[in-house]
């Protein structure tokens, strides 16, 4: 269990937590998950961001997939570096697995060819040597600049964006993004706006757009698409940040949020319109 300065969860679990006690929990939630198939496979991420990736290393090594995978990391060094000796366990079970592991600072006892593979940050460079292949489904997950980077390095080897499943890692975000300390953009109709499917309309903003189910799993992803302010924290109907008023219309959740919002409020983070919407947003 990892303990950040003044976490309020994990120093509560180590202070107060003890054997035999019992934890109200819910079950796993998101679309972050391993798809079905048999195309390669590119486990990706930086520090603490290892934590879901390993859980499909895991099944895949569980099931001692033929699959190729590759398991690409990077932290600072040994001492900030989550999960290597699990990870060090489960690749022989792999009969197409490689890790290759990128330290940026390592340490003076730190092993290069047994603790890391190379100094300094996962790269275009890194992803050509280690030859991802532009068919693979590719799992990422790490701080917001770190995935902003290898999305756009993985968009320069022809990775279709449909394969890049992300998952926000990032227990510092702030709970109003696009409200507060954000850059001012007026709302607008995104690039790719349609001329079918339900209209969604952002009352405050003042705009109108129709829901394009290929491109948006949720009405928050079409806001963002759009420049429309709006709170978010989970994206998995947890944490309610994001909820706000349904002035008229009906939505559809998935995932299910944890608990239903307040009569007349939808959570954008986790909905899709089924009909006309009309959101105070």
């Amino acid at each position: 269990m990892k303990i950040e300065p003044n976490g309020v969860a994990g120093t509560y679990l180590r202070e107060h937590v003890r054997l035999g006690d019992v934890l109200d929990v819910s079950s796993p939630r998101g679309s972050f998950i391993l798809q079905s198939a048999e195309r390669p496979v590119v486990l990706l991420s930086a520090g603490i961001g290892a934590t879901p990736v390993l859980a499909m290393l895991y099944a895949l090594a569980g099931a001692h997939s033929t699959r190729q995978v590759l398991w690409l990391h990077a932290a600072r060094d040994r001492q900030h570096h989550p999960f290597a000796a699990e990870v060090r366990r489960l690749m022989p079970a792999l009969a197409h697995g490689r890790s290759y592991v990128c330290y940026s600072r390592p340490g003076p006892r730190d092993r290069k060819g047994e603790d890391f593979d190379a100094t300094g940050h996962l790269s275009r460079s890194v992803f050509d040597e280690v030859g991802i292949p532009p068919e693979a489904d590719v799992y990422l997950c790490g701080p917001v600049r770190f995935m902003a980077d290898i999305k756009q390095a993985l968009a320069t080897m022809d990775v279709a964006p449909e394969r890049i499943h992300v998952e926000i890692f990032n227990g510092s975000e702030s709970m109003t993004p696009g409200v507060v300390g954000a850059a001012t953009r007026s709302p607008h109709l995104p690039e790719d706006d349609a001329d079918t499917g339900p209209l969604v309309s952002f009352a405050r903003s003042g705009i109108a757009v129709h829901w394009k189910p290929s491109a948006y799993q949720s009405i928050l992803e079409l806001a963002e698409a759009c420049d429309v302010p709006v709170r978010w924290s989970c994206r998995t109907g947890v944490c309610h940040n994001c909820e706000s008023g349904l002035v008229s219309g009906a939505v559809a959740y998935e995932p299910q949020p944890l608990e239903k919002p307040a009569d007349g409020n939808v959570l954008v983070c986790c909905s899709q319109p089924i009909r006309d919407v009309v959101i105070d947003l």
